[in-house]
């Protein structure tokens, strides 16, 4: 019997591939998306595929939103296996020149988001003594990247969070893990690297960073293989805390594990190529 799996941001990208293959793994995928049209084609997909589904249309940040679709899919499912936080946004500047409300704004998707989806599940799973709670983090939630400050701070919460809900729910039956990506071979991060304006002291540095990330994305982990690797994570019956998907998070995280960190920042700074 298949598990009934809740994935947000699941209209596009590692979140469509995940519950692709989810869904034809034999399991009930429960979701919704901001992208109504992308939504619904992959409906139809999920049709092709005789997966029991049910999808919506909704924004994260809609709490009273969260909460109707929870009733909804408990309503047709009865029950809920596991819940993966796969909604995000990037954010991407030096420090001293972001817009905060925008900050703000990635802040309240990426972390409240996730808490929100968390803590809508958590009483049926709790009830049923039995489910799991997967955040999808990052190696920037661990590890701080330059000019990613809010978006490494949204991660390193994430971080927090789960690890802080692990001791609540444990007692209960209830599993958590975090997904470390580090680089996949998406249009992710080209969606928000914006070069600042001529004249800010840190664009020449900016532009080396970019133009790293740019040459790194040719040989990064492609979305399929980055969605083998969390469909496995999803579907184990306990799965670790720390999961990563790709070689470079792997690796970054061992010499963050081993390494002093002056030495280690080193590192970064000479793999980004943004040494001053």
């Amino acid at each position: 019997m298949g598990q009934v799996i809740v994935i947000t941001g699941l209209a596009q990208g590692m979140g469509r591939d995940v519950a692709c293959r989810l869904a034809a793994a034999g399991n009930s995928i429960a979701g919704f998306d901001l992208d109504a049209a992308e939504l619904a084609a992959l409906e139809k997909e999920l049709d092709d595929l005789g997966a029991e589904h049910y999808l919506t249309p909704l924004d994260i940040t809609d709490r009273e939103g969260v909460l109707r679709f929870r009733d909804e899919v408990l309503k047709k499912f009865k029950r809920v296996d596991t819940v993966l936080s796969n909604v995000g946004i990037g954010f991407f500047g030096p420090f001293e020149e972001i817009d905060l409300e925008k900050a703000l704004k990635c802040l309240e998707i990426n972390v409240i988001g996730a808490a929100s989806i968390f803590q809508a599940f958590i009483p049926a799973m709790r009830e049923q003594r039995s489910g799991k709670l997967i955040a999808m983090a990052s190696l920037v939630g661990v590890i701080p990247f330059p000019f990613e400050s809010v978006y490494t701070a949204s991660k390193f919460a994430i971080e927090g969070m789960v690890e802080s809900i692990k001791y609540e729910v444990e007692p209960f039956g209830l599993k958590v893990a975090l997904i470390e990506p580090a680089q996949v071979s998406t249009d992710f991060a080209a969606k928000i690297h914006k070069l600042p304006p001529a004249g800010s002291p840190y664009r020449e540095r900016v532009q080396r960073f970019i133009n790293r990330d740019n040459e790194l994305i040719k040989t990064a982990t492609t979305p399929a293989q980055a969605a083998d690797k969390i469909v496995r994570v999803v579907l184990a019956d306990r799965p670790k805390l720390h999961n990563q998907v790709d070689f470079m998070s792997s690796f970054f995280l061992f010499l963050n594990w081993i390494l002093p960190k002056g030495l280690r920042d080193m590192i970064l700074l000479n793999h980004m190529d943004i040494k001053v």
